[in-house]
This record gives C-alpha cells, structure tokens and sequence, in this order.
C-alpha cells in the first residue's frame, strides 16, 4: 500500500510540473502576497489600484509569518521557472522573468523586515537587479577642486557653496506658486508628446519631518499625491527638478502608464501594485530623474527659469548660469552617497564618520546630512536608484536614437520604456 502511494505521489508531483499554475493565477498570487507582507511595513507597498477584494481581510497575526512568506514567495518562483521550461509556446517570457525578478525582491525585502542584512552590493542586486558601479574618493577630490576654483570667498567650501546657493532659495510665501509654473509647464510639454486622460491630475500638499524632498503617492485612476517636504530651504532648480521628477514625465506617469497599459490594457495584474523595494524602483527613479532632462533639454531649462521662475521667486537670475555650472559639477558628487551608503550599511564607516563624509562630498550642512543619513539607514540600498537608474536610463535611451539632437526619437522611446516591464538587467547597455 505505501509503495502506491509512493507512486501516486510522485505522478502527482509529476503533473504538477508539467502544468504549472498560469501566469495569471502566479500574478493573483503574487499581488495578495504583497499585501498581505505590506501589513508588517508600511513603506513595502508604495501604490496599489487593483480588485478591492484582493486586499487582505484578516487581521495580521502579532509577529511576522516570515517562513509562511519566504515559502510562500519560493513557491510561485518555483512556478514561473515551471513556465519557463513549459510547453506553452504563447508565453510572455519577458514577463514571466519580469514577475521572477520582482519575486526575489520580495523574498529578499521580507527577509531583511524579519532581520537578515546583506552586503549592499548584493542586497543592490537583489533587490534592484543591479549592481553599483565602485568610485574613488580621488575621483569624488577632483570634483571638489573643481568647485573650489568657482566659488571665492571665505571659509571651507561647503561654508562658501551654501553662502552661495542661499542667494537662490525660494521664499515660503512664494512657494507654491514657483512650484504650480514648474509642474503646469512640465504637463504642457509632456501633453505634446503623450495623450492625458481628462481626468488626470495631482494634489500637491507640502509636509515637513520626512528622510526625503519630495514623494508621489499614485492613487490609481490617473490621480497623485505630491507632497513637498519643506524641512529644509527649497533652491529654485527643485521646482522643476521635483515638479518633474514626482509629476510630469516622471513618477505621475509612469504610474499612470503602467495602469493603462499593464494593467487595464494587458490584464498583467502583477502591476496593479508596487512593491517599493524591487526592479520597478530602479526604472521610476532613474526614468523621474532622466526625464527632467526630456521635457526641459538644454538651455530650455535656463531660459523658462530665468525668464519666469526667477522673477516670480524675486530671485536674481544675473547669476543663472553660474548657478547652472556649479549645479552641474554638484550632482556629479551623487556617486558619493553611494559610497558612503555602501561603507555605513557595511559597517566599515561610523554613523558620526557618515554624516562628515556627506557634508564634505554633497556640501551639505550638518542638519541636512543627517537627514541625509536617516534616508540612508531607512531605505538603504535604495540610494542606486537615483543615480544608476538615471545613467542606465539615459544610456538606454540614447542607444536606440533617442538623443538631444533628436527629441521627437527621445520622447518614443522615453515613452515606451515607461509603458513596459524592464528592469536594469533588460536595459540596452550597447
């Protein structure tokens, strides 16, 4: 009796392996599993817009069902590998190894709410599909030499860079309206190049006590909330850089178009919610940041500032350009947070070393640099996403054509990047 049962097992086993569930019921699977891991973080699921009945009815137990969910996520990993080797000839690979990926993500995130750390390369790689470039702190030197011999005056340089950058903050009382001209002109120009819903728009809300400058809360249905974390002095170049970054062609958009077309279009119910620690991370960061760049090319950016940001703001635009150069060698000392993020998270670094090594590379004061640190320790390796993603981003773009001298080639192929699944390790590298 025992050896046909035995054999029985094993035939069941068998059947099992050759008929995996489909691709959909692994997609249902996966977005109730999100949810049901987003009741022990709150920062797990950053949007959610798919069938109400999906959320989670009943009440999360008073620990963490870790073995439940990491079983639980191995097993519909275990199920797209099955796909993967199936006969089905009319399977979407690039979205089974899409879901695949988001899937280790989610294992990889759950395990680390539970408690388990992991190298920040390797955690970079799991979580984001990729892995961050290494750089130099003579590299990071020769940048501040650069900055050094543009800004005169007395005391260190980060004294000196914020005496300077203090002449282009934006006063409190005329803040919302230098960031209302910022994002109305980012939406008109993207509208040239992408068919809006009627009904789409955003709530911008300014808050304070928050680790970042500024978020996007997709609500689903073409709606967003922005806030603005006013914590800190605002410069003039943020209005466009969040406006676009959180709303137009960046996060707003991307979010909507993963709804209509994904979802609503395709049916891939897998991105009817967004796991904030995974791949789509690295695509909305870097597509946000490379896209300020795409809807404000060039000396078009300077000019819409200086001839309506800086007067609105009551901001000298005499010194625009100058402003420009120095914010130009500024961001290439991004890579730096990096740097440091991977030296403090690894434990080679002081949290008190970690704070001066931000000050000292993003020319930041104290109060701002911890801040800085507190996004780190809070979101860790999340850091690559913004810097990395922009490069991967941009050099994906330009290799199929969509360079500056070709904008209307640049807005095609922004566009379809963000109307379908990539994540780093798919983006075109030659």
């Amino acid at each position: 009796m025992k050896k046909y049962l035995i054999i029985i097992l094993v035939l069941i086993i068998t059947a099992c392996k050759s008929n995996p569930p489909s691709i959909e019921i692994i997609a249902e699977d996966y977005v109730k599993l999100v949810l049901e891991i987003g009741q022990y973080d709150n920062a797990f699921v950053d949007a959610y817009f798919g069938p109400e009945e999906w959320k989670p009815t009943e009440p999360q137990s008073e620990t963490l069902p870790l073995d439940n969910f990491v079983q639980r996520a191995n097993t519909l990993i275990s199920q797209c590998d099955a796909l993967l080797v199936s006969d089905n000839l009319n399977l979407e690979i690039a979205r089974i190894n899409m879901l695949k990926k988001q899937l280790i993500a989610v294992r990889t995130k759950t395990e680390m709410i539970g408690g388990k750390t992991f190298p920040f390369d390797e955690e970079a790689k799991l979580l984001y599909d990729a892995v961050p470039p290494h750089f130099s702190v003579i590299h990071f030197n020769k940048l501040l030499v650069g900055l050094d011999s543009l800004l005169a005056g007395e005391g260190d340089l980060p004294k000196r860079y914020n005496n300077f950058m203090a002449e282009f903050i934006i006063p409190k009382e005329k803040l919302d309206t230098v960031f209302r001209v910022a994002i109305d002109e980012s939406r008109r120009i993207t509208k040239n190049y992408f068919k809006l819903p009627e009904n789409e728009n955003f709530v911008l809300e300014y808050v304070t006590d928050k680790v970042w400058s500024g978020y996007n809360y997709y609500q689903g249905n073409a709606q967003s909330l922005i806030q603005i974390n006013t914590d800190f002095p605002i410069y003039i170049s943020r209005a466009i850089d969040l406006g676009s970054h959180e709303g137009y062609p960046g996060h707003h958009i991307y979010m909507m178009l993963t709804e209509q077309n994904l979802v609503n279009t395709k049916g891939w119910m897998e991105y009817s919610v967004y796991p904030l620690f995974s791949p789509l991370s690295l695509i909305a960061e870097g597509s946000a940041n490379y896209g300020i760049d795409v809807v404000f090319p060039g000396d078009q950016r300077i000019e819409f500032e200086k001839e309506h940001l800086f007067p609105i703001a009551g901001i000298d635009a005499s010194k625009a350009n100058m402003f420009y150069e120095i914010q130009d060698i500024r961001s290439k000392l991004d890579y730096a947070v990096n740097e440091t993020a991977r030296a403090y998270l690894n434990g080679d670094l002081s949290r008190e070393n970690a704070i001066k090594q931000i000050e000292k590379y993003s020319l930041y004061t104290p109060e701002k640099a911890e801040q800085s640190l507190r996004f780190i320790e809070t979101n860790r390796s999340y850091v690559i996403n913004y810097n990395l993603g922009k490069d991967l981003v941009a050099k994906h773009v330009e290799l199929l054509g969509g360079s500056y001298s070709n904008p209307e080639k640049r807005w095609e192929v922004f566009k379809e990047l963000l109307s379908n699944p990539y994540s780093a390790s798919t983006l075109k590298k030659e």
